[in-house]
């Protein structure tokens, strides 16, 4: 099944502070953190699989960003897979490598220093919680880091005298990526044979964010999850991972791991474009899964329309089965019905 049966509950209005849990000290898992087994969520459903598995081969198409045909690449990958691997992206693999680096550097820190930076009730960035914690039954296996801007502020607590490496790296890393996802859209807006100017704003407005996701050793993995079943709310998702734990669903095929390609950046696409493309680019099940040996890292790249622009299928759409709306609106829908989000707004 995609889905995790009962794992997301209704929230008071004023959602809960949550703070993630002091992993290195813990040595069982608690109460708190541990999933109960259900028809949809299976103990035998939680480890990634073995090397000689089937299911473990990287199916997911891998894409040239320099090949001759690549608008019809990335199109038949949108529509078949909305997941792709991204060779060639010009993303230098020093810089990726670093951003990595200053993200373990950060999450290594002792948990009292973490928490200097914790992200304010109802704030955006700085150290945290998965966004989506406080509509679980049950807490994740993981900490945030998220990065809108300048990170100065929150790195400025962390490292008073040295945290000028971090923000230059970050910042560094934030400025290449908002080209490439420029790059990309226009690439899935010409196999859509739509123009930029059909948009409601200009992709050089677009905002964006920076997550660094730390999955600490589990004392015992199959308790517990990294990250629970969900789709992406904005636009455009572009992740650096080089370890597994990173899984889709496929109808029909059951959860697949999205195994790391050297050198290689993974792409996929949150609920804002399935709105656009009328349903064409649809935001894929995916979630991240914690082992018992290895310290995960992740750095997603999130792009986004500007939060007051509206969205809304493409004016080309004969029948759009979405309703039209501003971002903020979107949100607000979203943070309220979580994954039946875009059933709300879906015409009937």
């Amino acid at each position: 099944m995609g889905t995790v049966s009962g794992a997301y509950k209704d929230v008071p209005m004023r959602l809960k502070h949550v703070i993630p849990l002091d992993f290195e000290s813990t040595k069982v898992v608690p109460e708190s953190h541990i999933w109960p087994e259900t028809e949809n969520f299976p103990l035998s459903d939680r480890v990634l699989p073995s090397d000689d598995d089937e299911k473990s081969k990287s199916w997911i198409p891998v894409i040239d960003l320099m090949a001759p045909n690549v608008v019809e690449l990335i199109g038949h990958a949108c529509e078949t897979w909305g997941i792709f691997h991204l060779t060639n992206h010009g993303i230098p693999s020093s810089l990726i490598h670093d951003v990595e680096s200053q993200a373990r550097r950060l999450f290594s820190l002792p948990t009292e220093q973490k928490l200097k930076a914790l992200r304010s009730a109802g704030g955006a960035t700085g150290y945290g919680a998965a966004r989506m914690v406080p509509f679980l039954t049950k807490y994740l296996w993981h900490e945030g880091f998220l990065i809108a801007g300048s990170p100065v502020e929150h790195a400025s607590v962390l490292w008073p005298h040295d945290h000028k490496t971090f923000c230059d790296v970050m910042e560094t890393y934030q400025k290449m990526m908002n080209s490439l996802a420029h790059q990309l859209l226009l690439l899935m807006l010409k196999w859509l044979e739509v123009s930029e100017d059909e948009l409601n704003w200009k992709l050089s407005m677009s905002q964006d964010a920076l997550l660094l996701n730390s999955f600490p050793a589990c004392p015992d993995p199959k308790s517990t999850i990294g990250l629970a079943p969900h789709t992406d709310s904005l636009l455009i998702t572009i992740l650096h991972q080089s370890q597994e734990g990173l899984q889709i669903f496929r109808n029909g095929f059951g959860w697949v791991t999205v195994s790391p390609i050297e050198g290689a950046l993974v792409v996929n696409f949150g609920n804002l474009m399935d709105i656009l493309s009328n349903g064409k680019f649809s935001g894929i099940l995916h979630r991240a899964f914690v082992n018992q040996i290895r310290h995960r890292i992740s750095v997603a790249y999130f792009c986004y329309p500007p939060i007051d622009s509206q969205v809304a299928p493409f004016a080309k759409s004969k029948c759009p089965i979405y309703s039209s709306l501003t971002v903020k609106e979107y949100l607000e829908i979203r943070a309220k019905h979580m994954e039946d989000a875009l059933s709300v707004i879906r015409i009937k």
